[in-house]
């Protein structure tokens, strides 16, 4: 069986002019690229100057020996750690020892009754409460 040539993707713009986009990418692989990483379009990190600093290889070979799921020795950022909150619990509430039937019963109703609660607040509202 012959095998095809691989397709190269061509593009059509919007004003219908035909564009290689992998041709385009090669062409311009060491112009910096735009954002803030400071990389070329070919992933070189660029020092001043826009001269390559650090070439891909190395980073992805740098990647790909630490094994996945170690950390490294030095940390990148030292973040403070928080103290865990303090829960405070109550104690539990119970009958008089000597209460009778009725009594219990009546405390019984009233625990079943659902409280009327203040409507929960949200978003904006909750924000604002505190000023």
């Amino acid at each position: 069986m012959v095998q095809r040539a691989p397709r190269k993707k061509m593009y059509r713009s919007m004003q219908g002019r035909m564009i290689d986009v992998e041709k385009l990418r090669a062409a311009n692989e060491n112009i910096q690229a735009v954002g803030n990483m400071n990389v070329n379009a070919r992933g070189d990190v660029l020092g001043a100057g826009g001269q390559v600093v650090t070439p891909k290889e190395t980073i992805i070979k740098k990647y790909y020996e630490q094994p996945k799921g170690m950390v490294s020795d030095t940390p990148t950022k030292n973040k403070p750690t928080l103290a865990p909150k303090e829960t405070v619990t109550q104690p539990v509430q119970k009958a008089p020892p000597m209460a009778s039937k009725s009594v219990v019963k009546k405390a019984q109703a009233k625990k079943a009754q659902p409280k009327k609660e203040s409507p929960v607040k949200k978003g904006i509202d909750a924000a604002l409460d505190g000023l």
